[in-house]
């Protein structure tokens, strides 16, 4: 599917906070802290080589230590701000980063396509794909400055040139330029988060939620003026529960 998402119940939504004061000293950019990896850092990194592989995705070079990067500095802040529900190491593999690389199994993205990830919570899915598609220019917003706090870290920490962390609410955020995909998986409603992300749309762009089980009602619910493009499943390696893409975009009648 071409283009320049609330969560499964007690899934997809995690509890995010604040921020935290990161010793970066004597650790190369880009490299794992082992001390964070208390369940050993091969271990975790072995699951998200195998999950990328199972996902048939090519990720560029140096993706997967900076993924496993963003996965104990969230493991580390989690223990004070509770950022998720999820605390072992191996189920944060599957059910946050690889959950979120599975959306480029189904989303032909060109390069430099504006992304906005609403109510990104700690950055999922919106770092994962940054990380995974450097090509790509990522916007994660959320309106809590405390969860926003932890996403700056995070890009720090990661050195993500390309992409940018914004605490405001949809509803009153005014983007320099529109954005060729806007995805969330923190909204329990297709109808509200289509009316919070069509206005952030540039024309032809797709809205795309990330849901569990395929919400029926949900789509039934949506207002004519937005065109339901396609709801691929996706096979999420080690997620045991269905998952979906509900792809969107604005009727071309609508104008």
């Amino acid at each position: 599917m071409s283009g320049k998402g609330r969560p499964e119940r007690g899934e997809y939504r995690s509890a995010q906070h604040e921020g935290d004061p990161s010793n970066r000293a004597g650790r190369a950019e880009g490299e794992p802290r082992s001390a964070q990896h208390e369940a050993g850092p091969m271990t975790v990194v072995a699951t998200l080589d195998a999950g990328v592989r199972s996902l048939g995705l090519a990720l560029p070079a140096g993706a997967t230590a900076k993924l496993a990067t963003f996965l104990a500095l969230l493991a580390k802040w989690n223990r004070t701000f509770n950022l998720t529900a999820i605390r072992e190491p191996a189920q944060m593999v599957t059910h946050h980063l690889l959950d979120s690389l599975a959306v480029l199994t189904q989303l032909v993205l060109a390069p430099g396509a504006r992304l906005l990830d609403v109510g990104s919570g700690p950055g999922l899915p919106g770092l994962p794909l940054a990380v995974a598609r450097p090509d790509l220019a990522v916007t994660l917003l959320d309106s809590n400055g405390k969860k926003v706090s932890f996403i700056q870290q995070a890009i720090g920490e990661l050195g993500l040139a390309n992409a940018t962390a914004v605490a405001a609410r949809a509803e009153s955020f005014r983007p320099a330029a529109p954005f060729d995909v806007v995805i969330s998986r923190a909204f329990s409603d297709l109808a509200a988060f289509a009316a919070v992300g069509r206005p952030l749309l540039a024309p032809g762009g797709l809205l795309v939620a990330m849901k569990g089980i395929l919400p029926d009602d949900e789509l039934a619910a949506l207002p004519s003026a937005i065109a339901v493009v396609a709801t691929p499943a996706l096979a999420v390696p080690g997620v045991d529960a269905q998952r979906h893409l509900i792809i969107m975009q604005p009727a071309e009648s609508d104008p």
